[in-house]
This record gives structure tokens, C-alpha cells and sequence, in this order.
């Protein structure tokens, strides 16, 4: 395929998506609006760019995947530059819409469920194999696991911190909802994300409804819990009274 030639451009993809990355951030990380909010909100960055370094050898995941992680990278950095409460572009949403909330932390929230849907469903569609239902469904969960405990952290940070680098962090601009509003457009963006993929698959796939029906079959009759550990006390009883 013409992404595994050694020359091509696909092949080396993620590696432009990289230098992309490392150049905005770079230029983001100049002047920020915030030097304590800017290192705050790149705190996990940072930890996420360390992974996906440490698995591309191991498990390099499509270049679809790595160009849409790259895009939310580039706008969660954005944010952080101006700190989210601050971006002009989200001024400039709210006074299309008329109202007085800079509504670019929605846009982000959204945006990681939108482009980061995909690459988790690759990462289980790889390694847990799975498929039909669950290939669409574990993705959006895990998305929006993935934002709650995003919110969890930012509670955390937020009552640890002084009130002003608490509240910078927060960005909720005094709503007290904004948390679950938050993980509402994470859900949102995951759920198109996956509507989108699973039409392509009708599309694409001739098996598509059969795999789809077949992801609700029983693979194991047996109940888990008490009977699996009884079977296997009752399997290695002479082991356990050895020890």
C-alpha cells in the first residue's frame, strides 16, 4: 500500500504531523496570555505526546488518526495560549450568536469527542477486536469517561490553586453547569464521530449488518462473578491447599 513505501509521503505522515505540532506549540508557548495557565493546561499534552511517541514503534496507529489527534492538539493549544476564557475566536462566536460567553472551551470539548472518537475506536478495533455494536459504542463511553475525569481534574486544580489561577484554569465563566455542558459536547462530538464511521461501514461493508447482529450473540453461557471463581477453586483446590 502506498502508505508503507518507505519514501512515501504517507509513510512518514505522522512524522509531519509532529514537526506541525511541535512548530504551533512552540509558537503558542512564546508569549502566553497566562505562563502558569498555559503549563497547567499542557500538563496532560505533554503526557499524551510522550505515549503516542512511545507506541508508534510498537503500534503505529492510521494516519487518519494521527492527523486528527494533531488538529485537536493544535486547538487545545490555542486555548491555552490565550487561556480558554480568552480566545479571540471565541468572542468572535459569541457575537455571531448575540450572547456574552466566550464559547470556544465548548468548541474544544466538543472537538475531542469529534476527533478523538476515531483513534480510541481504532485502538479497540486493534486490540480487543472489537466489532459490530461495541466497535461504535466503546468509543463514544470511553470519550466520554475521558471528559469526566478531564472535569475531575480540572475541579481538583481548581479548589487546590488560588482562586485566580483556579478560575483561569476552569474556565467556566460562571456557569455552574459548565462541567456537564462540557462533557455533553464531548458526548455530542463522539456520537457524530461514530455515526459518521459506522455509515461509511454500511458503505463499505457488505457484511456490515451481520457483523453488526453478531456483536450481540453470547460468546460464554456461563455466568461470570461466583461461578467462574468457584470453577476454578474447584480446578486448582490441591494447588490452593499447598500453599
Amino acid at each position: 500500500m502506498m502508505w508503507m513505501k518507505k519514501d512515501g509521503l504517507w509513510h512518514y505522515w505522522p512524522l509531519y504531523c509532529l514537526a506541525v505540532m511541535a512548530g504551533f506549540a512552540f509558537v503558542m508557548g512564546l508569549h502566553p496570555h497566562d505562563r502558569f495557565d498555559w503549563m497547567l493546561e499542557n500538563v496532560l499534552t505533554f503526557l499524551f505526546l510522550i505515549i503516542l511517541l512511545w507506541s508508534y514503534k510498537h503500534f503505529r496507529l492510521s494516519n487518519v488518526s494521527y492527523t486528527t489527534i494533531t488538529v485537536f492538539l493544535m486547538l487545545h493549544t490555542v486555548g491555552s495560549h490565550y487561556t480558554y476564557s480568552e480566545v479571540p475566536f471565541g468572542w468572535w462566536i459569541a457575537s455571531v450568536m448575540g450572547v456574552a460567553r466566550n464559547h470556544y472551551d465548548r468548541l474544544v470539548h466538543f472537538s475531542f469527542g469529534l476527533l478523538l472518537a476515531y483513534p480510541i475506536r481504532e485502538v479497540f478495533f486493534r486490540i480487543t477486536s472489537a466489532r459490530g455494536f461495541w466497535g461504535y459504542y466503546l468509543p463514544f463511553d470511553v470519550t466520554m469517561s475521558l471528559s469526566a475525569l478531564y472535569e475531575i481534574i480540572e475541579w481538583i486544580a481548581a479548589v487546590t490553586l488560588n482562586p485566580s489561577q483556579g478560575s483561569a484554569f476552569l474556565g467556566s465563566q460562571g456557569d455552574e453547569f459548565d462541567g456537564i455542558k462540557d462533557m455533553a459536547m464531548a458526548g455530542l462530538g463522539a456520537l457524530i464521530a461514530m455515526t459518521i464511521t459506522a455509515l461509511i461501514d454500511w458503505r463499505i461493508k457488505p457484511e456490515f449488518w451481520k457483523e453488526f447482529k453478531d456483536s450481540f450473540k453470547v460468546k460464554y453461557a456461563a455466568p461470570l462473578g461466583e461461578v467462574t471463581y468457584e470453577k476454578y477453586v474447584r480446578n486448582n483446590r490441591r494447588k490452593i491447599r499447598t500453599v
